[in-house]
């Protein structure tokens, strides 16, 4: 299992959400963090994901 790291900010910078969570691949951590942001109502919020490795797995701007 991997890390990856979940971030949202609202438009004026500041942090709303900074969470890690564990995933087997890029494609379950997209799955895990579409829900999250679903879950929590982020979707339409800045948000990143990012891998162990350093790239994006989801980006919304």
């Amino acid at each position: 299992m991997k890390t990856y790291t979940m971030t949202v900010f609202e438009k004026d910078g500041t942090n709303l959400v900074d969470e890690t969570f564990e995933a087997k691949d890029d494609k379950e951590a997209k799955e895990i963090g579409t829900k999250l942001l679903s879950e929590k109502g982020y979707s339409e919020y800045t948000h990143r994901c990012v891998a162990p490795e350093g790239h994006l797995v989801l980006f919304h701007r």
